[in-house]
């Protein structure tokens, strides 16, 4: 075997390199210890205020009166009841005769739409047959708050 001596300069120079690096690294500062500043008082914040639930949309609302309307007018016990219902769920349109578009087949954004009828033929419709098998996708509203056209789909 081969021994390894410490005779050569630069294996010297980067030995005693070494040596002072951790002698530096194992030495404290020598810098009194500054007292730290004393901690901010805090400040009590007011406890954050519960946001209010948002508000529905009057589309919304209306949506939902008119599903009721319809479910209702559709499960009716009597003709009279029936009558009375779709008097009521008139008084959201702006008139009789407000369109109800039937969506029948969507692809790649164009609709089809079954035979246009009006609100009214629509509700008498779901008097006769006693099936509510649609749903409201969209819904169009003037200023007053009055139902201007109406769009369903099939469930």
């Amino acid at each position: 075997m081969k021994k390894r001596n410490l005779k050569f300069p630069l294996t010297r120079s980067l030995t005693v390199m070494l040596f002072v690096l951790l002698a530096m690294g194992a030495c404290k500062s020598k810098k009194k210890v500054v007292e730290a500043p004393p901690a901010p008082v805090p400040v009590e914040e007011p406890a954050p205020q519960p946001k209010p639930a948002p508000q529905p949309s009057a589309e919304e609302v209306a949506v939902g009166k008119l599903e009721n309307y319809f479910n209702a007018v559709a499960n009716a016990s009597n003709v009279q009841s029936a009558n009375n219902t779709i008097r009521e769920a008139l008084g959201m349109f702006s008139n009789q005769n407000t369109p109800v578009l039937i969506v029948i087949h969507e692809e790649s954004g164009r609709k089809d739409y079954d035979e246009p009828t009006t609100i009214e033929r629509y509700l008498n419709y779901l008097k006769d047959t006693k099936k509510n098998l649609n749903f409201i996708s969209d819904i169009r509203m003037d200023g007053s708050g009055k139902v201007t056209e109406l769009e369903l789909r099939r469930r």
